[in-house]
């Protein structure tokens, strides 16, 4: 009988057991080769010329810390996302997210630079798996919004919210909010966009996930929803009504077919298969627990005898 520690990752899927495999792996290069920072990390006044930085940055931690945290995440949120999103585009997201998200991440830098004139905007070494985590959230806020998380009683709809509220908060007070603050930011959004309007439904032909339950509102508190539909809707009708063409030739380029919207029917039905599958998933891990809990009782039984 396989021991307990065991017995739990056996229930992680192979996908994400292979990329934290690939997350340590480059953690080690890094620890052993600290050069190679500088030309896989995002550093914005070398990502060009290294511009494939825009990708490998998002898979180096330059922290135990953060390798732990990296790992966790993706290995318990992954259990969730992977079998219902099925492991291409559960690696599809990763891969948009985390280069969206260091795209976004290096135009901010050049920026701050610009205003600043602050060279270390310019050279500090930006790195982590923390975008795609984030994206994670959100993908489990679309999935189970309603879902309480157990002890905590905070539904899942505002973890990407708490997140980004908790990171803000901490920000104040250290100095190396520069390094994962606007990764955070970033990830978060552009792992809305991206179900919001990109995300190909593998049951239908439809793209995105147009329900209201995932308006870009429902990331404030209910008082502030109003205004944020206000500025929200002139921002999409302006702008976005404006670039469809672009969406669809990104969305032709992802494997989405271009539809424009989705139904609302078929976003309710991802919504029953994820909180269908989270509360088997809670049950399978109960009956485990209670069985080894039987299995110790019968144990210690027997040694009393």
């Amino acid at each position: 009988m396989g021991s307990p520690g065991s017995e739990i990752f056996n229930e992680f899927t192979k996908l994400c057991k292979g990329l934290v495999l690939i997350l340590l792996g480059i953690h080690i290069v890094v620890q052993l080769i600290p050069s190679s920072l500088t030309y896989f990390a995002l550093i914005p006044a070398r990502t060009i010329p290294f511009g494939w930085n825009l990708i490998t940055a998002g898979y180096i931690e330059q922290s135990i810390q953060g390798l732990v945290v990296s790992t966790l995440g993706l290995l318990f949120m992954g259990k969730l996302l992977e079998p219902i999103w099925g492991s291409k585009e559960f690696l599809k997201f990763i891969f948009v997210i985390n280069f969206l998200t260091s795209v976004c991440v290096f135009i901010t830098a050049m920026a701050l630079y610009g205003v600043t004139r602050q060279e270390n905007y310019l050279y500090m070494p930006l790195s982590g798996f923390h975008g795609v985590l984030a994206g994670f959230l959100v993908g489990i806020k679309q999935m189970v919004p309603d879902q309480e998380l157990p002890r905590l009683k905070i539904k899942a709809k505002w973890l990407p919210s708490l997140m980004l509220l908790f990171s803000i908060a901490i920000s104040f007070f250290t100095p190396e909010s520069a390094t994962y603050l606007s990764t955070l930011i970033f990830g978060t959004y552009m792992g809305w966009i991206y179900l919001r309007y990109l995300q190909r439904k593998p049951e239908s032909k439809h793209r995105g996930d147009p329900n209201e339950d995932f308006a870009f509102s429902t990331f404030f508190p209910e008082f502030l929803r109003p205004m944020i539909d206000l500025i929200a809707s002139k921002f999409h009708r302006n702008l976005c009504g404006k670039s469809e063409a672009f969406i669809d030739t990104l969305a032709y380029s992802l494997g989405s077919a271009p539809l424009p919207g989705s139904d609302p029917i078929e976003a309710s039905r991802r919504r029953e298969k994820g909180a269908r599958a989270l509360e088997e998933r809670l049950a399978a891990e109960s009956l485990i627990a209670a069985g080894k809990k039987s299995e110790e009782l019968q144990i210690n039984g027997t040694n009393n005898v």
